[in-house]
């Protein structure tokens, strides 16, 4: 019995190759969505500090649906933005789309990695679509060096008197500048300061 299952996880392990999910690299210029960081596991597509998904399959329970199931096997916390004044609030300060994936429970040191394909050379302005419950830090690398940290400006409202829904407060800023080189690369985004916040999508515009 000890050798079948040393074998299932063997071959487990041998199955989960690293590269774009589900084979389909992001292109830039364009959104770089979150949640479809590459596959390949822990240590390797991503690093985070525990092996459960506190979004897919626990917050969102197991009942068939895409949404609540989406890689739930994985060690990346993901959910969605919902309605019923969860994030489609008045404490928006950039309105967000519903039933749209995102990373969330984010700890600093934690990261998450991203085949791109850059379709033109130049420089490029990315802007993160966020929450943040406190001022935080991120990093992006390419190919494995730095190349842009940000601060992240919490989107904190003490107006809202709802605890829980300071997580669900969404914006979209500019975090900097970004020289590209064309053709394929790996975009590591990382959690530097603080944690507490929900990533959507990080979009790329040619200047």
């Amino acid at each position: 019995m000890k050798t079948l299952v040393f074998l299932s996880i063997l071959l487990f392990g041998i199955t989960q190759k690293a590269g774009p999910y589900n084979g389909k690299t992001q292109q830039v210029p364009g959104r770089i969505e979150c949640e479809l960081y590459d596959s390949g596991g822990e240590g390797v597509s991503f690093h985070d500090t525990d092996s459960v998904n506190n979004g897919s399959g626990k917050l969102n329970p197991v009942n068939g649906s895409f949404l609540n199931e989406f890689r739930m096997k994985e060690g990346v916390d993901i959910s969605y933005t919902k309605e019923k004044n969860i994030d489609n609030t008045i404490y928006n300060k950039v309105k967000p789309e519903m039933n749209q994936l995102y990373v969330g429970w984010t700890v600093p040191g934690e990261w998450i990695k991203y085949s791109i394909n850059v379709k033109e050379a130049g420089n490029y302005t990315v802007a993160l679509m966020y929450t943040s419950n406190g001022d935080g830090v991120i990093a992006l690398d390419i190919d494995g060096k730095e190349k842009l940290t940000s601060d992240i400006l919490s989107t904190n409202d003490p107006a809202d008197t709802i605890a829980w829904r300071q997580w669900h407060h969404w914006n979209k800023t500019a975090i900097g500048e970004m020289k590209l080189a064309k053709g394929k690369h790996i975009l590591t985004l990382r959690t530097v300061g603080n944690g507490n916040m929900n990533y959507d999508f990080l979009e790329f515009k040619l200047q």
